[in-house]
């Protein structure tokens, strides 16, 4: 099957310097991204994504979902607003174009929209891994990702939304609001937010899709030490507000004050969190 990564151009939000951005890709790459794991097997499982697939994945990251649709046979392509981690994407997805064995010509990267990432058949899956009730607005700017995305997809297609579970059931909530208390100053702008709980079914509906089931799956976030825990939770971007409107020092220290209590007696950091997902359908 054909990987195609896409980048798509959307606003940030603070000043964030060039060598620190590709540091935290890595850091979301190495650290951050596989603690959806067990979201990104439930839904592939559920929707039976294989050689018949086509996927869409918006917001793909450094494109370790997509690797895994991949590796059940699909085909797929990835859309992300992140030049750092998209350029991890083609790491893992691309061919080394240095071993002729193994060089595909026919796998394209593109830069621009879902749109101008078109194939000539349809999509079968569209899948937004990133969840909502994360930032003030994020539904707001998946729905534009969607208004692209979904002609796209074919009649009955699987459009899947994730989202943050109940805070009361997400140990990570309690670490996440100190990026909201920082921010403050900024008025709250860019900050974590808790999830609504039809904040899913919203964007669904305002997309035109008809609500298709959902599940619930737990996704505890596990790091081999303190530095670890902090390194992944800033490359979410979740801080970038904070960090905007105190400075990196005082971001970082509350950040470990706000873990402590997840710290274990041999270092490791461990927060059980449970993640939601909703699958609509394209009419």
């Amino acid at each position: 099957m054909t990987p195609t990564l896409v980048r798509q151009h959307l606003p940030r939000t603070g000043a964030v310097p060039r060598a620190d951005l590709r540091a935290r890709a890595r850091d979301w790459s190495e650290i951050q991204e596989r603690m959806l794991v067990p979201l990104y097997e439930a839904v592939h499982e559920r929707l039976a994504v294989g050689p018949a697939t086509r996927l869409l994945g918006l917001g793909c990251g450094s494109g370790l979902a997509l690797l895994m649709a991949a590796s059940r046979g699909a085909a797929v392509t990835g859309v992300d607003t992140c030049a750092d981690r998209l350029a991890l994407a083609r790491e893992r997805l691309l061919p080394d174009v240095r071993d002729a064995r193994t060089r595909d010509d026919t796998r394209v990267v593109v830069h621009g929209s879902p749109a101008q990432a078109a194939r000539t058949d349809t999509y079968t899956v569209v899948t937004a891994f990133q969840p909502i009730g994360c930032l003030a607005g994020d539904a707001e700017g998946l729905g534009e990702l969607l208004a692209e995305a979904v002609p796209l997809a074919g009649h009955g297609a699987a459009v899947v939304l994730a989202g943050w579970g109940p805070p009361e059931r997400c140990a990570t909530a309690s670490v996440l609001r100190v990026a909201t208390e920082l921010a403050e100053p900024l008025r709250g702008a860019g900050a974590w937010r808790p999830t609504g709980r039809d904040d899913l079914e919203r964007v669904a509906a305002r997309a035109g899709l008809r609500p298709d089931g959902s599940g619930r799956v737990a996704c505890p976030f596990g790091y081999a030490d303190m530095d670890s825990a902090v390194r992944g939770l800033k490359s979410t971007g979740l801080f970038d507000p904070a960090v905007t409107a105190t400075d990196q020092v005082q971001v970082d220290k509350e950040l470990t004050e706000a873990l402590h209590p997840y710290q274990r007696q041999d270092g490791t950091v461990w927060m059980p969190n449970v993640f939601r997902y909703l699958v609509a359908r394209v009419p």
